[in-house]
């Protein structure tokens, strides 16, 4: 298997990726038509049947590549995607599709020497994500919402407690939300019966419940942590009592407003209407009309 499956050369003004068509290092080769670069889906412009690669060639504002400008660095970030095809008439793949985060960092920041000055730059480095560093959990936790609940046991008329979090190493600071929550009798969330917590994109579906006080715990106690309280509750003619509850987290950027697709909408009984946990009232309108 290759050790690198995916190589990136950053250069002055363009960024040169080439990827072996080995790329989860199976021996199976992916199609080079599969394989696209940034938003855009900018095609391979060279092959190598020979070394089974595949050379992406775009100039740093090309192919849908975004610009960071930090302190010290500028840096352009696109992403390599793979979406396998299937072959002649069959109807089934064999292989994942899968997104390779692509980084290229440049100083702002140089040493001059006496020599002649020519306009041009050299890069830093450049940097290849080979998965994003995102480390999601949802815990259930105690009144304090300090210590995480270490029995999962509860009474009705009890309310359970969660709180949903994000690591995310050296990404821009993010903000989580919960897109969606749904409670089963099996671990299969597509399972019957099904009871949505949370749906339309961060709208708490269940706090519209008139025997209810489920809601968005605000304001948060940091941009990648969002907490929540549910009424406990079961399933009607299921004796079991066991619930499994499956939740879709997702992050966006810090800096950026909420919007209808990126929100933690409670529903507030004492006025009859929608409330976010951050961002204006309009985001949530969404909610009551049950399309986000």
């Amino acid at each position: 298997a290759p050790l690198h499956p995916v190589v990136v050369d950053c250069q002055e003004a363009q960024m040169v990726v080439t990827v072996h068509r080995d790329l989860f290092g199976t021996g199976r080769l992916v199609k080079a038509a599969d394989l696209t670069l940034g938003s855009a889906a900018c095609l391979p412009v060279a092959q190598s049947p020979a070394e089974s690669t595949v050379t992406f060639m775009a100039g740093l504002h090309e192919c849908g590549s975004t610009l960071q400008v930090t302190p010290d660095s500028l840096i352009y970030t696109t992403h390599l995607s793979y979406k396998p095809t299937p072959s002649g008439s069959l109807v089934i793949v064999r292989t994942n599709a899968a997104v390779v985060p692509i980084e290229c960092h440049y100083p702002r920041k140089a040493n001059v020497s006496s020599k002649a000055i020519q306009p041009t730059w050299a890069p830093l480095h450049s940097t290849l994500l080979l998965e994003e560093r995102l480390t999601f959990s949802l815990r259930l936790m105690n009144d304090d919402w300090i210590t995480e609940r270490l029995s999962n046991g509860f009474q009705l008329g009890e309310r359970l407690r969660l709180q949903a979090d994000v690591v995310s190493g050296g990404h821009v600071p993010l903000r989580l939300f919960v897109d969606d929550c749904v409670a089963t009798v099996s671990p299969d969330r597509n399972s019957l019966p099904r009871y949505a917590l949370i749906d339309l994109s961060g709208c708490l579906v269940d706090g519209r419940s008139d025997d209810t006080t489920s809601a968005f715990i605000s304001p948060r106690p940091r941009p990648e942590t969002l907490q929540f309280v549910v009424d406990a509750f079961k399933f009607a003619g299921d004796k079991r009592n066991l619930v499994y509850i499956t939740c879709h987290l997702k992050v966006f950027p810090a800096d950026q407003a909420p919007n209808s697709l990126n929100k933690a909408c409670s529903f507030n009984k004492a006025s009859g209407l929608w409330a976010p946990v951050e961002g204006t009232a309009d985001i949530c309108s969404c909610c009551e009309m049950g399309n986000c």
